[in-house]
């Protein structure tokens, strides 16, 4: 984790961030977020992490939201459409879900990653 903290993930109701949680995070930011960091070569910031089910559930989440298991963050940046090209360029995600305004990325530590694409 070259570009991120834990701190970034945890949830931001109950602060908390499980151990498991923590092993998929690292394996989101190893995978997915530092080398997208590093080709964008600017600040990415995380809006959403690690969601405990509570947290999940205000703010609307899929009840199996890849957010519950630390696979997922919501990320943010001042060139979206660039970030989101260096993902898909990079190939290594499960999901890159485009709100506009910010993107969804997701890796899976253990199964298949899918690369799957969605615009909101």
């Amino acid at each position: 984790m070259k570009h991120f903290k834990f701190e970034e993930f945890r949830c931001r109701c109950c602060g908390g961030l499980p151990p498991l949680v923590r092993a998929n995070i690292e394996a989101l930011v190893d995978n997915v977020l530092d080398p997208a960091r590093q080709a964008f070569g600017g600040p990415v910031s995380v809006n959403s992490g690690y969601r405990c089910p509570r947290h999940n559930a205000e703010v609307g989440g899929a009840a199996n939201s890849q957010h519950i298991k630390g696979e997922a963050a919501d990320i943010r940046c001042d060139d979206i459409r660039r970030l989101k090209q260096i993902i898909i360029d990079n190939g290594r995600y499960d999901q890159l879900i485009d709100y506009e305004t910010f993107l969804h990325v997701s890796w899976k530590r253990n199964g298949v990653n899918r690369k799957m694409k969605f615009n909101k």
